[in-house]
């Protein structure tokens, strides 16, 4: 590495602890450990802060009450527990729907389906990444049991339209039940669900700034789930082992924090967001913006480098400790293009060379401005050893550069 800063621009695969979450956890670990199911009194304080803890996640998802509130290990388990159990709970129907463009933990889950006898459908997207909602609610039948959609897309920011999606649902086939994937929508938009028709919701605490190893699902109150852990009483019966307390506790704290941000994120992080965007356009000539959906979350930018490969972007950014992704995170072992890109038609001049920067509330001025200085020298060096010279040299001449 050429220099020893570290320029964090990855906050859509994980955050870094807030230090009031930890504050609060710490007592959890050595002197509050109790089993909250024990009897004496060591438990039952431990019940009591679990207790306290989903009454401000209640609140954090605006749901009615706190008993529609569950807590997970991760958004997989959230996605997992909500997709198999419903489809568990009522098994006389055989068709489910999803998007082109969800993470792979729904995305697999639909795929091993698929091989159990459901029938998918799967939704696609415009060039900027939003949900052909048409298509959508034409797929709907008298045998569909679940709609399956993201809240905001991990890879682009943009922001699906949840509540109206469900509400239409509902109009097509009032048993049909859905499910968000709010994973990368929590703690940047306030999510609210009280008075939608949406069924489910799962979130994952590491997203903002809480551990990683805890999550939450909504469950509306008259919606059925089968649990995909069996075993003790935990959960209401939903989800069986002893409680996460001490992480439990420091996902509530973030999402109170993250509440309390909320107004933060959608200004200042959005200006430090399009600051980055607009100047790694304007100073780079192979880059084009792969969304430009002006309905995305406020910290997440997708940008692709023509004629160039995001491994390599990347390899690169790491020498001067600035910290990026060309995708999910849970897919960066693949060679393969991203999915998502793919889906909204991304050409393939940028396909490979498309880079995903995500702020937080703890990204500064100073950071962005560092990662603009740097980031053109770095194209500019794996632009040179392309062998994509021609193409780039007639990118050059379009733009007037020759």
């Amino acid at each position: 590495m050429t220099d020893s800063k570290i320029i964090y621009l990855d906050n859509n695969a994980t955050t870094k602890v807030d230090e009031k979450v930890v504050e609060v956890m710490l007592p959890y670990f050595c002197e509050k450990y109790g089993n909250p199911s024990s009897m004496y009194k060591l438990g039952d304080n431990n019940l009591k802060a679990i207790k306290e803890a989903r009454e401000k996640m209640k609140d954090f998802f605006g749901a009615k009450a706190s008993k529609e509130i569950f807590f997970t290990a991760s958004g997989s388990e959230s996605a997992n527990m909500a997709i198999r159990g419903v489809l568990s709970a009522d098994k006389s129907k055989n068709h489910i729907i999803t998007t082109k463009v969800e993470h792979p933990c729904v995305l697999n889950v639909y795929k091993q389906l698929e091989k159990d006898g459901y029938n998918v459908t799967y939704v696609g997207v415009n060039s900027d990444g939003e949900l052909n909602k048409e298509e959508l609610y034409q797929a709907v039948n008298e045998k569909t049991a679940l709609v399956s959609c993201m809240y905001a897309n991990n890879e682009t920011g943009v922001i699906f339209p949840v509540e109206e999606i469900a509400e239409k649902v509902k109009s097509l086939n009032k048993d049909t039940k859905v499910y968000v994937d709010a994973v990368q929508a929590a703690g940047k938009i306030k999510l609210d669900v009280k008075d939608t028709q949406i069924d489910l919701m799962g979130i994952s605490g590491h997203k903002f700034h809480a551990p990683k190893g805890i999550g939450a699902l909504y469950v509306k109150s008259s919606t059925l789930i089968t649990p995909l852990i069996i075993g003790g009483h935990q959960e209401n019966g939903k989800r069986a082992g002893t409680e996460n307390v001490p992480y439990i506790v420091g996902m509530a704290k973030a999402a109170e924090l993250a509440s309390e941000n909320l107004e933060y994120e959608s200004t200042e992080i959005k200006r430090l967001r399009d600051k980055l965007e607009t100047g790694l356009l304007s100073k780079i000539y192979n880059a084009r913006l792969n969304s430009s959906a002006n309905n995305r979350v406020p910290n997440t930018t997708n940008i692709g480098f023509e004629y160039v490969e995001g491994e390599l972007i990347l390899l690169n950014m790491n020498d001067y400790g600035i910290c990026a992704s060309s995708g999910s995170a849970c897919t960066s072992g693949s060679l393969d293009p991203s999915h998502v890109l793919k889906a909204m038609g991304v050409p393939f001049t940028a396909l490979h060379g498309s880079i995903r920067f995500s702020l937080s509330r703890f990204t500064t001025e100073d950071e962005i401005d560092y990662t603009l200085e740097k980031m053109p020298a770095i194209i500019e060096k794996v632009t040179s050893i392309s062998p994509y010279q021609k193409e780039l040299n007639e990118l050059k001449k379009r733009k007037g550069l020759i």
